[in-house]
C-alpha cells in the first residue's frame, strides 16, 4: 500500500479502487457497508464512493499493537 499525497486526500474512490487499493474484493467491501464494519462511504444516488481521507481514518482504527 502506498502513502496518499495532500492532492489525493479529498478523491472519492468507487468500490472497485479501494477493491484493487486495499486488496479485499469488492463483495467484500459490499459485505462491510453491510455490517457497519468498513470506512465511512458516501452515496451518490444509487453509487458508492469511498473519501480517501475517510479510508485512511479507518485504516488507522484497524492498527494494532498486538493480538
Amino acid at each position: 500500500m502506498t502513502a496518499i499525497t495532500s492532492t489525493e486526500a479529498d478523491k472519492l474512490l468507487p468500490p472497485a479502487g479501494l477493491s484493487e487499493w486495499l486488496g479485499l474484493s469488492v463483495p467484500a467491501l459490499a459485505q462491510m457497508r453491510h455490517m457497519g464494519k468498513g470506512p465511512r462511504f458516501i452515496k451518490l444516488g444509487k453509487q458508492v464512493r469511498y473519501r480517501v481521507t475517510d479510508v485512511q481514518a479507518w485504516l488507522d482504527q484497524q492498527t494494532r499493537d498486538r493480538t
